[in-house]
């Protein structure tokens, strides 16, 4: 029984996420695989052989993979599945929910998306009605192809030395093709692996306000979020929603500022280890899962605390 591990990463950089599906595989089996697909991406394979548990990593470099286009890269995934895998993992990230999908369906299995926990090798809890109830499922399936929410487990440790094997198994697909890719540049932490986030809602009442969440989260290097209300308003970038239907995240301090705490809010961000609540409606939702709570007016609370700071 063998789990292959499809890495989250850029071409240069391994991202945390992949450390944290290496404990969730842990769960599964001692054999662990992981894939690194890419284009000139030696160093992120050199990065995951450090990850402790980490048996073999797999190197298909070549540029066809370069932009790890879901059609290649399942095609890839598919044709790798031998008689000893039993469990293909990815982070449930935009690139994981993008490309398992299609080996489930190119396998003729079923997906089991978002798991928190693994209880046996065909049992995993995931959370259902945006976080609202937990779910025990099991599968029949012979290959088990499962999206983890790396925010429910600890990073692996890096001090292992597992074998690179460098494969030549290029899968070309021309249903699509990479045209461009316009990307927010910022100097802060990217939002699912940031320590501390700090999200506006609608009570930051427009776009503008969000800088005096900026002076707060430059001096504790921070992630800057917000709430899907925050975004339908037009107050922010859809890229910074955080919540179901947004990024999922788990940092060490969340402080959520004007957000009344809608349940599919929640579900993103619950997990975090410590939850600050700012917010004029002492009645509010969010104070429900917050560990510290301010009840006032935002606008008055939020240049004292970067002062304070």
């Amino acid at each position: 029984m063998s789990v292959l591990i499809i890495a989250e990463h850029d071409n240069q950089q391994l991202k945390p996420e992949t450390l944290k599906l290496v404990n969730a595989a842990n769960k599964l089996a001692e054999n662990i695989q992981l894939l690194v697909v890419g284009h000139d991406c030696q160093a992120v394979a050199e990065q995951a052989a450090k990850i402790s548990g980490v048996h073999k990593v797999i190197l298909v470099s070549d540029e066809v993979y370069a932009h790890q286009l879901p059609e290649n890269t399942a095609d890839l995934i598919v044709d790798m599945v031998t008689g000893d895998i039993t469990h293909i993992l990815a982070a449930a990230t935009t690139t994981g929910k993008n490309v398992l999908p299609r080996v489930a369906a190119l396998l003729d299995v079923e997906q089991i998306s978002d798991i928190i926990d693994v209880v046996a090798e065909d049992t995993f809890v995931r959370p259902i009605y945006a976080g609202n109830a937990i779910a025990t499922v099991q599968t029949t399936d012979k290959v088990k192809v499962l999206t983890v929410r790396t925010s429910a487990f600890d990073a692996a440790e890096t001090d292992g030395a597992a074998n690179i094997e460098t494969l030549s198994n290029v899968k070309a697909n021309n249903i699509s093709a990479f045209v461009s890719a316009e990307l927010t540049e910022s100097e802060r932490p990217e939002l699912t692996a940031a320590n501390v986030v700090i999200s506006g809602g609608r009570g930051m009442q427009n776009g503008d306000n969000f800088a005096l969440l900026e002076g707060i989260a430059d001096k504790l290097g921070a992630a800057i979020g917000a709430s899907r209300a925050a975004v339908d308003a037009g107050f922010v970038a859809n890229d910074m929603q955080v919540g179901q239907t947004g990024k999922i995240v788990a940092p060490d301090l969340y402080i959520a500022v004007g957000i009344s705490g809608a349940i599919q809010h929640l579900a993103g961000m619950k997990d975090s280890k410590v939850i600050v609540a700012i917010n004029k409606d002492e009645e509010a939702p969010i104070f429900q899962v917050a560990d510290y709570g301010l009840v006032g007016d935002l606008f008055e609370i939020l240049p004292q605390l970067e002062q304070a700071l």
